[in-house]
């Protein structure tokens, strides 16, 4: 089954324009000089990091407002940050003693929270994303400075918070990241899958992903991510992800983001087309505020991929790549195949001035083949060009008469 999801990073601890990871490792570690400057600018002498604790806030965060929104988007599963490279975890682990969302700033089990509404008020699939490393973590660099003989954090910190959320949250999806230049044997991958497929409680529904040491990316897992912002643009042999952002630059939000930064809805749908095509799940990121907020500009591209998806959702969903991915006479025009209608739906993403689309890849029956347009009630006309090939007279509709603004799907029986 392919499915469209969002994925919620929210990295809560940095009220200022840049990604949380960017900000403490820019700042602290590289010095790069625009992050020097802007703390020196505007936070005291000896404000560190650790100080932003308590001004993530999350006071305006209704996770019965997020669960909506995920639900209007057609997402079929949604995968929460639960803890990232900075250490710091939304619930309030044990083995992050006063580095929690428990302890300081919200004071509330935000992944708690998210989760029963997600369950109670959607039928989406709850996931949980963490981060296996830490990089200002004393113990993590210990390990690092002994070239990882030494398994000091794994044993005390990420392994426990990875069985901890797992039995407490019962998530579906485990995203796995930042393997931190550690092999699989110092985190001990192999023993926590060998119990999370045979002794957890979610043994019979989990997945997870292919980021669990160096090496193991893009070669072992239930679904590869092989790298941010995955894109191969032809088909796998294994089931796959397209992790990417709906900011160009950032994983986070940005206070300094112009709209520009924004990918538009007619680049999401393109990115969903290409990416179902080849076989893949589009994980598209969006990046909370510190107070809570999912900003108005990502809420209106979540409800904008699920008023295309209301219209072209059987060209998604429970769909399978079809022999071609693309046509090769016509650009912008990308393959799947229903198998349960036996369809083919070619997804075009510019509507031709012509009136007409010529498709170079099905081959067509005469007295058989059927065209409908997704959202359009009547069948189309259509002839053959020879054995292969056909071109499509689309219907002559107004801008306010067209079934979506941001790309059309042809639905094809009885092709080849």
């Amino acid at each position: 089954m392919v499915w469209c999801l969002p994925v919620q990073r929210w990295c809560g601890l940095e009220p200022l324009c840049r990604l949380t990871m960017e900000l403490r490792w820019y700042w602290q570690k590289e010095k790069r000089e625009p992050y020097v400057k802007f703390m020196e600018a505007n936070y005291p002498p000896g404000f560190s990091y650790e100080d932003f604790g308590p001004l993530f806030t999350a006071e305006f965060f209704d996770p019965n407002q997020w669960a909506d929104i995920l639900k209007a988007s057609g997402a079929k599963y949604v995968v929460l940050t639960s803890k990232h490279h900075e250490g710091f975890t939304l619930w309030g682990s044990k083995y992050s003693w006063n580095w929690n969302a428990v302890d300081v700033g919200p004071k509330r089990d935000l992944v708690a929270e998210l989760a029963t509404s997600v369950r109670n008020r959607t039928d989406l699939h709850f996931g949980l994303y963490h981060s296996l490393f830490e990089w200002f973590n004393r113990l993590f660099l210990e390990d690092a400075t002994n070239a990882f003989k030494t398994r000091k954090f794994p044993t005390s910190k990420s392994l426990p918070e990875l069985y901890e959320i797992v039995t407490k949250y019962q998530p579906e999806i485990i995203w796995s990241d930042g393997d931190g230049n550690a092999p699989d044997t110092y985190w001990n991958s192999t023993g926590f899958l060998a119990w999370l497929y045979n002794d957890s409680p979610v043994r019979d529904t989990v997945v997870t992903n292919d980021r669990w040491g160096v090496g193991s990316i893009c070669t072992h897992g239930g679904f590869y991510t092989c790298s941010d912002r995955y894109n191969p643009g032809h088909l796998l042999p294994h089931k796959w992800e397209n992790c990417m952002t709906i900011d160009r630059s950032s994983w986070g939000y940005r206070r300094d983001a112009r709209l520009g930064d924004y990918l538009a809805i007619e680049d999401l749908v393109k990115q969903l087309a290409e990416t179902v095509s080849c076989g893949g799940n589009l994980l598209m990121n969006i990046g909370p505020t510190h107070d809570g907020r999912i900003a108005v500009v990502f809420e209106e591209r979540l409800r904008q991929v699920g008023a295309w998806l209301k219209v072209n959702g059987e060209a998604i969903y429970g769909t399978k790549p079809w022999r071609a991915q693309n046509d090769t006479v016509t650009p912008g025009v990308w393959y799947t195949f229903s198998p349960k209608e036996g369809k083919v739906n070619a997804i075009f993403l510019n509507w031709p001035g012509s009136g007409t689309l010529e498709l170079g890849e099905p081959r067509a029956k005469l007295g058989e083949t059927q065209v409908k347009l997704a959202g359009y009630k009547e069948l189309l006309k259509w002839v053959a060009l020879g054995e292969k090939g056909m071109i499509i007279a689309l219907p002559q509709l107004t801008p306010q008469q067209l079934p979506c603004q941001w790309g059309w799907t042809l639905q094809l029986t009885d092709v080849n």
